[in-house]
């Protein structure tokens, strides 16, 4: 390669850094993310030298600048996060970030550890479709457990009782309690009758009888609330609680449609057969696979080999 460029990516405009042979910087600017900028990028580049002789460096493996540049021929090198925080020292003593120094580190270290990274190639309509559903089936994963957490937050600060009253918080059964006691005001009236009844109609199958639930709802640290916050708490509770029951549903529909993705895929099968894969696992590992590697030629062998390896390592453990 005659020219390395890095690419600092960011969410309205991209730092641009391009290095010669020798190290020089012979082009520092930035370019918006839009079809403008782009094409400004691209032409950029192409005054500098033919597409096959500028690689560009990029700490990310996907996305529409990405699939630009792979579309336009540009061989392109994701660098993880970590290597690139790893390799910040060199440049500067203080270790500090900024866009314009990271895209000219992006470049140098291409040029002098380019031997180190392997190249994209672009991922087939399967890959691509896989990965999207994993990761936002992961996002929502993840804002399930935020949103559990802050309705746990919620009740600690006014109702404690209904924040321990069941193992999650937000678990089904918990959820349809809020939802009909959203407050302490709301469940004043609640009695062992009462409390026996929503446990049958919810087909509880915890050990716990009625009169042990409601003391344990009754001898938590009573909240010190006036009515017009409590009523602002209950209204919180209950606008989580809808988040909390949405949540589940929608992580299950797109759980359906990345096993539909698995066994689609040619390799989906030899994949799902490694020990404790599963279909669900199964994706993570290609997906995950394939974020920062040539996603041309899975890598099904090595994940074959680590598999096997990982096994005989366990079986060689000693038993603590």
């Amino acid at each position: 390669m005659k020219y390395f460029a890095g690419l600092d990516w960011g969410s309205s405009s991209h730092a641009v850094c391009v290095v010669d042979q020798a190290g020089r910087i012979v082009v520092r600017t930035e370019v918006r993310h839009d079809a403008t900028g782009l094409a400004a990028l691209q032409r950029e580049l192409r005054r500098l030298a033919p597409i096959g002789e500028i690689a560009v460096a990029i700490e990310r493996s996907s996305g529409l600048i990405v699939d630009a540049l792979l579309e336009a021929g540009y061989p392109v090198v994701p660098i993880h996060p970590n290597a690139v925080k790893a390799c910040r020292p060199r440049y500067s003593a203080a270790g500090g970030k900024n866009d314009l120094g990271d895209a000219y580190l992006l470049a140098d270290v291409l040029r002098t550890d380019g031997h180190r990274f392997r190249p994209l190639e672009p991922a087939s309509d399967e890959i691509k479709a896989l990965r999207a559903l994993v990761r936002t089936r992961d996002d929502l994963v993840a804002q399930r457990l935020a949103t559990a957490n802050q309705l746990r937050a919620v009740l600690e600060s006014f109702w404690p009782g209904a924040a321990q009253l069941f193992y999650q918080v937000d678990s089904p059964i918990a959820l349809t309690f809020l939802r009909r006691y959203p407050t302490p005001g709301s469940a004043a009236q609640l009695g062992e009758k009462r409390m026996a009844s929503f446990l049958r109609s919810q087909c509880y199958p915890g050990r716990k009888s009625a009169a042990e639930m409601l003391m344990r709802l009754r001898a938590a640290a009573a909240g010190r609330t006036g009515p017009l916050e409590e009523r602002s708490l209950g209204e919180l509770v209950l606008a989580l609680s809808r988040v909390l029951e949405a949540l589940p549903e929608q992580v299950a529909v797109l759980t359906s449609h990345i096993e539909d993705q698995m066994d689609s895929l040619a390799d989906g099968a030899l994949l799902m057969s490694l020990p404790r894969a599963g279909k669900l696992n199964a994706r993570k590992s290609w997906s995950r696979s394939v974020m920062f590697v040539n996603v041309s030629v899975p890598p099904i062998s090595s994940l074959l080999r680590r598999a096997s390896l990982l096994s005989l390592a366990k079986a060689a453990s000693p038993v603590p």
